[in-house]
């Protein structure tokens, strides 16, 4: 079951709610947002000076973009909008699986594929 953003906001809500996140460790502290202890100490002086450069690796562009057209497409109200924006999330998720970004997709599971073929009928 596929939940939308405002599913997953309304779910975590409610779970702050009954309190249910009090007790997490680091709770009421800020985030450790420049945590790069997963990152192999000789790249991290290398890593540390892309990301001060403002540099974003094509993957985390591709699927920011991803994220932008799937709420386009399903923000579109008409048939011709729900087709532009279908065809370019398709172009978007070939191109991140293509650059090898793209591992474990949804469109390597077949899904997207029949959506599209829903939409505009079997390509190929």
């Amino acid at each position: 079951m596929l939940l939308t953003e405002l599913q997953i906001e309304a779910r975590l809500a409610d779970a702050a709610r009954r309190g249910e996140f009090d007790d997490l460790p680091g709770a009421g502290r800020p985030l450790e947002l420049d945590d790069d202890s997963a990152v192999p100490q000789e790249l991290r002086l290398a890593f540390r000076v892309m990301k001060n450069a403002g540099y974003v690796p094509d993957a985390v562009r591709l699927r920011g973009e991803i994220a932008s057209a799937e709420a386009l497409l399903q923000a579109a109200d008409d048939e011709a909008a729900r087709q532009q924006a279908a065809k370019r999330l398709r172009l978007l998720l070939d191109r991140l699986n293509r650059s090898g970004g793209g591992r474990g997709m949804l469109s390597e599971s077949g899904y997207f594929r029949q959506l599209c073929e829903r939409m505009d009928g079997p390509s190929e």
